[in-house]
């Protein structure tokens, strides 16, 4: 029994590090919009890019635990852990919609000034 409690604290670990991975990476992409409205692409693009590199590092853990199972180890079922994967999951989507919706608000701005420039 101390070894499934150990097996389940483990995950629990592993499931509190994809959270807060993914919560970083929810707070970057929601400034980096913010920056958008404010027209600060550059500023954006570089949160995006911390956002993804902590996309990534919960991925990775994710991804760690997912492959014990194919490998046929035995798995626990964690309702932490399937949060976490439902946090990441969320937060890549939103993540790649901040990603073209900057892109494609930048475009926009980048066309009314060249407007601007020709009048």
């Amino acid at each position: 029994m101390v070894d499934r409690e150990q097996e389940l604290e483990a995950l629990n670990v592993i499931s509190m590090q994809m959270i807060l991975h993914a919560g970083d990476a929810r707070n970057d992409v929601m400034e980096a919009l913010k920056c958008c409205e404010e027209e600060e692409y550059d500023r954006a693009e570089t949160l995006l890019e911390k956002a993804n590199k902590d996309i990534v590092a919960s991925h990775k853990l994710q991804t760690e635990t997912v492959q014990k199972e194919a490998r046929g180890e035995e798995s626990i079922f964690s309702l932490l852990f399937a949060h976490a994967q439902d946090t990441l999951m969320t937060v890549k989507s939103e993540y790649e919609l901040a990603k073209r919706l900057i892109r494609v608000f930048r475009r926009l701005d980048e066309k009314i000034d060249g407007k601007r420039d020709q009048s």
